[in-house]
């Protein structure tokens, strides 16, 4: 019994394991360097439609906001008054700051 142990101890470590090759590892890294060329511009140009999207819409907000102001008789002629009136909170006026004016009752993009 022990001498078929010894016998399969030697056979196992006269095996050699098999790895990758280093022709195989580059062929891999192509593919995937060949993938992120095809996907990365799509991810950023999916981001910037995302980012225009979520700005007309806060832009939408915004120019609501400023109507109903008017409409409730006041002249709103920035994001600060408009927050002090509550018609805003004080996180979209910091926003509104950053991205866009008001012009004669209009909300424009800067």
């Amino acid at each position: 019994m022990m001498k078929k142990f010894k016998e399969l101890v030697k056979k196992l470590r006269k095996q050699t394991v098999k790895g990758f090759t280093l022709i195989e590892m580059v062929i891999v890294i192509a593919i995937i360097a060949i993938l992120m060329i095809l996907v990365v511009p799509n991810l950023t140009n999916q981001k910037n439609n995302a980012e225009t999207k979520t700005d007309e819409a806060f832009q939408t907000t915004l120019q609501a906001q400023v109507t109903l102001a008017e409409e409730d008789g006041k002249k709103i002629t920035s994001w600060d008054q408009l927050e002090q009136a509550k018609y805003i909170s004080e996180k979209q006026a910091k926003r509104a700051q950053e991205k866009f004016v008001i012009s004669n009752g209009e909300v424009v993009k800067k």
